[in-house]
């Protein structure tokens, strides 16, 4: 589980995830804010690099995509 990729890209995503969280804390973005959530949780859930990869993608792309 504690391979070097896991670890890299875990710390990454959670780091962007970290600052959609504090943005849309701040500007009450809730997309942001929820995303942001996500992508400091998921990487407790998923254990392949390669789907951790693509589902980290497709959360940081989510606030650009959907609008409420």
């Amino acid at each position: 589980m504690f391979d070097t990729s896991y670890l890299l890209i875990s710390l990454v995503f959670s780091s962007i995830g970290l600052g959609y969280f504090i943005y849309g804390k701040k500007q009450k973005h809730t997309i942001a804010y929820y995303s942001g959530i996500c992508l400091i949780v998921y990487p407790y859930l998923v254990s392949d690099p390669a789907m951790m990869f693509v589902i980290g993608i497709a959360l940081m792309f989510a606030p650009k995509f959907i609008r409420l």
